[in-house]
This record gives C-alpha cells, structure tokens and sequence, in this order.
C-alpha cells in the first residue's frame, strides 16, 4: 500500500459543504524508465552523439541547480535504437514523436486512471464526465476518448479535452473538473493529465542552449483525481473541498513561455524573466483567492500551499516574497525532487505528498493549514489558483 493510499484511509474527515466539489481520489503513474540526475548528462551526451565540452559543463551545472534526484522517462535506447533520427539535428520526426508519445502518454493515463479509481472505491460505470489535459500529443479524435475506451468508460461519459496548456494545465483541468461537478448535481468527474517529454527531445546545440533547462528539469508521467460534490461518505474518502477558482492571464507575456509544434517535435523557449513575473504578480492573485474566507497577506502561513513546481527559482522567489516558513513548499520541493516538473501532472503529486505530511503532523501543529491554495502558472502568462480545504485534517 502507498504512503498516499494510507494517508487517505487514516484520517477521520471533515465533512465538504452542501453542493461543493471536492477531491474524493488520487492516483499516478509512470514510465518504466528511471533516471538518477546524477547519471543524466553522460547518459543524453552519449545518446545524442554529442561531445561539445561546453554544453556538458551547462548541463552539469543545471542538473545541481534543479534540485532534482530523480525522474521517470518514456524515452530509451531501445525508442532510440528503433528512432535514431530522434537524436539527430533537424530532421523532420513530428510524425515519429507523435507515433510514440500519443501511445505513451494514453497508456500512463489508464495506469494513474485505475490506481485513482482503485482509491475512489465506486465502479468505474459511476463516472460521469472524463477531463483530460495533456500537452504532449496531438490527433483526432483526442486522447480523451482513448482514455475512455481503455477504461471503458460509458459511451455517454461526457469528454473535455485541455490541449498544449502546459504547467498550469493539472491546475485549469481541476478548476473544469470542479465547475462540471457542482452543476451537474451526482456527477463524478475523472480528470487525466498526462505527459511525455519525447515531444520535444533534441540533441544539445549552442544554437538552443535553453533546451538545456528542459533536458535538466523535465519528466514524465501521468496523473489522475476523482472530483465531485456531495459524497457518499460510507463509500468515499473527500480529500480536498474546492472552493473559489479562478485564471488570470497577464497581458503581453505571451512570449515569455513559447512553445511551437514544428517538424521536428515541439519546441519550448523560457525567457529568464519568467521567475521574477511571477514573484511580482502573485500576492494580487492570491488576494484575489483568499478574500472569500477573510484572510489577507497577513495569513500566508496560517494556510497550506499546493505550488506547481516549475523550477527552484520559482519555489525560492515565492518563498521569498510571501514570506512563507520554508515548510510551507515542502510538498512542492519533494515533488520536484523526486519527479522533476512533469508539467500538468505534477500538482497531483504535490497534493499526494501533502496527504503524507497531514498523517505525520500532529493534529495541534495542523489548525493553520486547514485552508490552503493550489497553485499554477502556464503559458500565457496564466496563473491558476483554487482556494481548498483540507478535509483530511
């Protein structure tokens, strides 16, 4: 049994408003493929054919800034043994990535899928509505609809599908989820995220030496949640209620995170300011968030805090600039540690290791992290936020 499993079986809950939507399970998933940070950089080197002593020491130097130990990866020598145009320059292997990555990513989103239905202890036939976000794939019909047949799932599940929405996409995909169980009264809501880095896998060049940011931070997986309102308390565990949601874009930041499909994969650019926006935005936005409960930034550690891991930097500066205890991003750091920024997944295991620490706190240390906020911030610039409860407390 898994350290999340337990947490959500140990505690006695409270319960979630009338009409209000919560998070009743979670679940995740991974590729078979391991890698240790500390092994990274040979490894790509080696695989890419690469010998370039100076992107080896940028590389070297970002694996150590990451944070990260660890992450899982669809890619292999056996992918680039049957692909090896994958590790070449500039050749077109859009059709080659999307070959593997929409197989991939559809089987990762049945995996975490299961394991989250598994938790949610309904049948699968008491799904109502499927969300699924994902930035790694492209086809029609989508993947939302393999992902139905491979749990089959009601040919009357209603589908949402969130393309190439990035790291905010796990954040928007539950604020769909919630909006779609409180007005659709006995609804259960399955939201899928799930992503691959293969999309966008190229050899080192000092002509990109922003890939190197990717190459050091990136990870793959999937993961899953189970949303709805009003549970049946002898049969579902609520996690989290959700309560106020909202999205806000910031003007004429679209080019801060650019992405662009191409034929050779997908390519992404992270302008270094992206750090410093985010910082100078974000006591607004969660201002925004808090004021339905009465709180102000005088409270920011009285709540627990669900943060999107994008980066250390990201971490450090909103840290910093809220003044937060530095536990209060723990569950953030953990995740990124041991998986990496796994785009829209990753708040999923966020909020995973957050049940962890809710079952090892003492329940005085526990009466100022009831309400919390989750957190992202994706293309656009767009930031994601939900002011939860923990019901787990």
């Amino acid at each position: 049994m898994e350290n999340g499993e337990r947490a959500e079986e140990t505690f006695a809950r409270k319960k979630a408003g009338p009409g209000k939507a919560a998070i009743l399970a979670l679940g995740k998933a991974f590729p078979n493929q391991l890698v240790m940070q500390e092994f990274l950089v040979d490894g790509y080197f080696r695989n890419t054919n690469c010998d370039d002593p100076d992107l080896k020491r940028k590389l070297t130097r970002l694996c150590k800034t990451t944070t990260v130990k660890t992450r899982y990866v669809v890619m292999s020598e056996e992918i680039l043994e049957k692909y090896p145009e994958l590790a070449m320059e500039g050749l077109p292997t859009v059709k080659q990535r999307l070959d593997i990555c929409n197989e991939a990513v559809t089987e990762m989103a049945i995996e975490a899928s299961q394991a989250c239905i598994k938790k949610w202890g309904r049948p699968v036939s008491d799904i109502t509505h499927l969300v699924y976000v994902s930035s790694s794939e492209a086809r029609l019909p989508g993947g939302d609809l393999y992902l139905a047949k491979g749990l089959r799932l009601s040919p009357e599940t209603r589908r949402v599908m969130l393309y190439f929405v990035g790291c905010s996409g796990g954040v928007a995909g539950l604020r769909v989820a919630k909006d779609i169980a409180e007005n659709n009264p006995g609804s259960r809501v399955l939201l899928a995220t799930s992503e691959t880095t293969i999309i966008g896998y190229k050899p080192p060049s000092a002509e990109r030496p922003y890939d190197l940011v990717g190459v050091a931070l990136f990870g793959d997986g999937a993961g899953a949640m189970i949303i709805g309102a009003d549970p049946d308390l002898s049969i579902e565990k609520p996690l989290f209620e959700l309560n106020t949601a909202i999205q806000h874009f910031l003007p004429d930041t679209e080019k801060i995170i650019d992405g662009r499909l191409t034929e050779e994969g997908i390519s992404f650019k992270l302008a270094r300011e992206l750090p410093q926006i985010i910082e100078d935005n974000i006591e607004g936005f969660c201002t925004k968030l808090m004021e339905p409960i009465g709180l102000s930034d005088q409270d920011y550690n009285k709540i627990f805090w669900a943060v999107h891991p994008g980066g250390p930097a990201i971490l450090n500066r909103l840290e910093k600039r809220l003044d937060l205890l530095p536990e209060k991003l723990s569950a953030s750091r953990q995740a990124l540690k041991d998986y990496g920024n796994a785009s829209s997944n990753t708040i999923v295991y966020v909020l995973d290791y957050m049940l962890e620490e809710s079952m090892k706190t003492k329940k005085e240390d526990q009466s100022h992290n009831e309400f919390g906020l989750i957190l992202a911030f994706g293309p656009g610039i767009t930031f994601e936020g939900i002011l939860a409860r923990n019901l787990t407390l």
